[in-house]
């Protein structure tokens, strides 16, 4: 977390809540910007923009004008916890074929048949 954006939020920042993550919700006290009012998120450790649920993405966006925070607690049977996004890591998910796995496909099984208009 910037300290510039710490200090913005102290003085302009209206807490609105806080996620299971940790992540907390901010508005603006009194400015608006193009005729809506200023929201933000300040990030639990790293910046991981996939780590914001669906109710606050929801909220930041201005689809809703409250958080849907009562839909948050109510996990669907399935639903899965949430994964951080992997990409650019060396956790990465890289296919069978990839250069950092050898850069060796399967060949092709001869299965398949080019399509040709009559």
């Amino acid at each position: 977390m910037k300290l510039g954006t710490i200090i913005h939020t102290w003085i302009n920042g209206e807490l609105v809540g806080t996620d299971e993550f940790g992540n907390r919700y901010y508005r603006a006290k009194n400015k608006k910007r193009w005729g809506r009012e200023q929201r933000w998120c300040l990030f639990k450790g790293g910046d991981d923009a996939s780590k914001v649920p669906p109710e606050w993405h929801a909220w930041l966006h201005h689809t809703v004008d409250e958080p849907l925070t009562h839909l948050s607690t109510q996990m669907k049977p399935w639903q899965r916890e949430h994964q951080p996004n992997m990409t650019g890591t060396a956790q990465a998910y890289r296919p069978a074929g990839h250069v950092s796995r050898g850069g060796q496909r399967a060949r092709a099984t001869g299965d398949y048949e080019a399509w040709t208009p009559e």
